[in-house]
């Protein structure tokens, strides 16, 4: 992908940060999406948008980033690449509910090129439900393999089953949640990955959002909430043990 196409891509990105800001403020009913722009000193930025408030979500996170610079030793060793310079940009999407009976929802899309020729695409969705419905589930899916399937690039089975896989804590033989997609290193035909992405990001909406209205005004006590405080547990685990931008990080 020829670099003058990297403006184009922020802006989808940035597209999928505003949509999806404006349909969970509105679904929220009380809060707003706070902004923190940032720089970064070796080049690039992003904006941080984070909710939390006495609405229907708990807390909610969609940030965006644009980055480039020289490549950082670790992440050269990570790549098998001599490249000196990077570029990355890409978009994420955490939500919390506070009901226990509406799940939690990730998703990132992300690209990344290097001086040395190489780019690709990235991402994936899924769904941690604390309290499982099945018709969520199948929804959640449906709508992730009818984006699959309009699209020659996508394998939806391979990409559910690598989601599986990563999604899980050895440690205590469990599934985070449900699943979804997970995808990574998309190459070629890079202009046909990037449609998909586009049309991915395009469809979370209709992916979550049903599935929340569906759930936020169940009524539910102490014990439903100490539940949901244990399974939220297990996703921070994940994340502190597993999560592979948590381990980069370190």
């Amino acid at each position: 992908m020829a670099e003058i196409h990297r403006a184009e891509v922020e802006a989808s990105y940035r597209r999928i940060q505003e949509e999806l800001c404006a349909a969970l403020e509105e679904i929220d009913g009380v809060a707003t999406f706070g902004e923190d722009v940032w720089e970064r000193p070796e080049g690039g930025g992003g904006a941080t948008r984070i909710l939390a408030g006495e609405g229907h979500l708990e807390k909610a996170a969609v940030n965006f980033s644009a980055v480039h610079g020289p490549t950082p030793p670790r992440l050269s060793e990570q790549l098998a690449s001599r490249a000196a310079e990077f570029y990355a940009t890409g978009v994420s999407i955490i939500v919390h509910p506070r009901n226990p009976h509406a799940p939690t929802f990730h998703a990132n899309l992300r690209y990344f090129e290097t001086d040395a020729g190489d780019s690709w695409f990235g991402g994936g969705a899924d769904l941690t439900p604390y309290y499982l419905y099945e018709e969520d589930a199948r929804h959640f899916h449906q709508v992730m393999k009818a984006v699959c399937d309009a699209h020659e690039v996508a394998d939806y089975a391979a990409w559910k089953q690598a989601c599986d896989r990563y999604f899980y804590l050895p440690h205590r033989g469990e599934a985070r949640g449900v699943g979804g997609l997970f995808f990574d290193h998309l190459t070629e035909p890079l202009p046909e990955v990037w449609a998909f992405q586009v049309e991915l990001g395009a469809r979370l909406v209709d992916a979550y959002l049903p599935i929340l209205r569906r759930r936020i005004d169940i009524p539910y006590g102490d014990a439903e909430t100490r539940w949901q405080e244990i399974r939220r547990g297990r996703y921070a685990e994940f994340n502190l043990v597993w999560d592979r931008g948590t381990r980069f990080g370190l």
